[in-house]
């Protein structure tokens, strides 16, 4: 049994989701990471008024396009986290994560619509 892609969630609200390596442990297991972040009003909030937003984070070790963690906070948080630990457990590429359609208005249709990573610090937002 692996212990590092366990999926766990804290349901709050929002709710919280998170499986694999935070930004921080991916870079001290794997060297040089690419990170994909993205903060947004879910497009069903807009149609009610509701400010809500969304994060959601994906961190891939940049030597072999593998996907090692995926952080959201948001609603459904933990529905999501689960569905896509089955993937990142398996070894899903980055790739193959951006060969996926999304299922429109769903916030975890911008998991595999995150093109650009992001300059990002390893104590920014560290999830």
């Amino acid at each position: 049994m692996r212990y590092d892609f366990i999926p766990t969630a804290v349901f709050t609200d929002p709710s919280i989701g998170t499986v694999g390596y935070s930004e921080a442990q991916a870079r001290e297991e794997f060297g040089e990471v690419a990170v994909y972040r993205s903060a947004f009003r879910p497009l069903k909030h807009t149609l009610s008024g509701s400010t809500e937003r969304a994060l959601v984070k994906l961190v891939v070790d940049t030597a072999s396009d593998r996907v090692v963690g995926l952080h959201i906070v948001g609603q459904d948080a933990g529905e999501i986290v689960q569905g896509f630990a089955v993937a990142i457990k398996a070894g899903a590429t980055k790739a193959v994560f951006d060969s996926t359609i999304g299922i429109h208005p769903t916030l975890a249709e911008e998991i595999v619509t995150l093109r650009n990573p992001v300059a990002s610090p390893a104590s920014a937002l560290d999830i």
